[in-house]
Parts: C-alpha cells; structure tokens; sequence
C-alpha cells in the first residue's frame, strides 16, 4: 500500500481570512490535495473570487461572510459550516489586521481596541468554536493560529499588532494541552515578510527592499503559496503527534 498521509480526501477545512493573501494560499493547497473548503472573510467580491479559483479543483467550496471579531457571527457561521459540510476536520485561524502607528505615543486606542477585536478575540471565538466540536466527536482534529514574527521579535510602532499575534501562541499552546486528550492537535504558523494586501506599501518602497527584504537569506518576499505545504502538512495525518509548536515561515529572516 503506498504511503499517502497527505492525502486529504474526505477531509474539510476551514481557514478565516481564505479569501486572500496567506489564507487563499494555504486553502489553494488544501483543496488541491483533496480537502473540501470553507472560506470566511468579510468582502464579499473577495469571497466570490476566491471560491471561483478554488472550485477549478473540484472540491466542495463553502463561503461565508463572518466578522471573527463578532462572537455570535462566529458560532453561528461555524454551526453552519458542519451542517453543509458534515464535518470539520481543520480550522486555521487566520484572519487579522493591521494598523499602522507613528509611534507608541500617537496609537490610538481605537485602532489597538480594533486589532485586538480581530486577532486576538476572533482567534479565541474561532478556537473554541472549533473545539467545542472536534472534542465531541471521535477523530479529533487540528488546530492552527496564523501568528507573525512580530510575536517574537520587536515590533515597533506596532505593539497593539505584537501583543495580538503573541497572544495567538499562547492560545495554541495552551490548547495544544488541553485538548490531546480529545485527539485534537494545535499548532501556530509564524510568517515573515510577505506580499499580501497588508504589506503592499512596504512592497513599493524601495529603501524597504534594500533594508530589509535584502537581508531576508532566501533573497526574496515570501509569497502566500509559501504557506501551501505547511498547511497541507498541519491538516493531515502525517502530523497526528505534532502538536503545540510554532513553525517559523520567513525565509531565514529570524536567525540571520
């Protein structure tokens, strides 16, 4: 019999934030090996995009306007989510934001209060949706927060950003624990420097480029197909036993 742990079918997979960047990336992948996808996001022409590239492989595409920072809207498009699908065998929390700062002294507390809404409470909302019904059903499942090197390294004129990713290992980690008992496991992704929507100024800027993205060892932006292989890999059974780590996506920018 051959070795075929990667093999998705018959599995489903629900990744916040799909519709673009990172999220599409990894739900792209996933549904080319043979995952069914759920896709949340909240611009609509976004998500209609975004389900028409991901029905080219034939699997079965959910998509669903959700607001992760509204707890209701969370339980009850995750409710939805298992009665269309049946199941949910992977959840990546991945949807964020970012709000740019002058500095420490000038961040508005508005925009802190609104990145920790997302990154921070619409992780948490979307994990315990998730874990309410993997531990109630035999199985199991996997569990991934999309964090960022800003988690572990200094992030200034971000530290309302910072304090939200690193919030989203902690999360992981603790749920790692809690829930191997019920089968399901729990991972965070950390990704560097990548071109997405979100970092489409530093993109343009060259003096950007010069300073950083040079100093990146693999020489070059990541890019979200970057994160095709690593979510193929958290969603199957190939990382049954794998659970509580942090895997750094960022092209040797951290250790150089």
């Amino acid at each position: 019999m051959a070795y075929s742990p990667f093999d998705l079918t018959g599995k489903c997979a629900l990744i916040t934030g799909g519709n673009r960047g990172i999220g599409l990336g990894m739900a792209q992948a996933l549904a080319q090996a043979g995952a069914d996808v759920v896709i949340w996001g909240t611009n609509e022409a976004a998500n209609a995009a975004a389900q028409a590239s991901l029905k080219e492989y034939g699997r079965k595409v959910l998509v669903q306007k959700v607001n992760v920072a509204d707890e209701a809207q969370v339980d009850e498009a995750f409710e939805a989510s298992v009665a269309a699908m049946g199941r949910i065998d992977s959840v990546f929390a991945n949807a964020g934001i970012g709000r740019g700062a002058k500095s420490l002294m000038e961040m508005k507390t508005s925009d802190y209060r609104d990145v920790l809404a997302v990154n921070q409470d619409g992780v948490f909302f979307t994990l315990r949706a998730a874990a309410r019904h993997m531990s109630a059903r035999p199985g199991g499942g996997s569990l991934v927060g999309v964090a960022s090197l800003a988690a572990i390294e200094g992030a200034a004129r971000n530290q309302h950003y910072a304090a939200t990713k690193g919030a989203v290992i902690s999360m992981i980690r603790a749920t790692a624990v809690e829930l191997a008992r019920y089968g399901v496991r729990a991972n965070a992704i950390l990704p560097g420097w990548i071109e997405t929507d979100m970092t489409a100024n530093a993109a343009g800027n060259p003096v950007f480029q010069e300073k950083v993205i040079n100093r990146v060892p693999a020489r070059r932006w990541g890019t979200p197909a970057d994160f095709g292989g690593i979510a193929v890999y958290l969603a199957s059974d190939a990382s049954s036993f794998h659970s509580g780590d942090t895997f750094v996506i960022d092209g040797g920018y951290s250790i150089f």
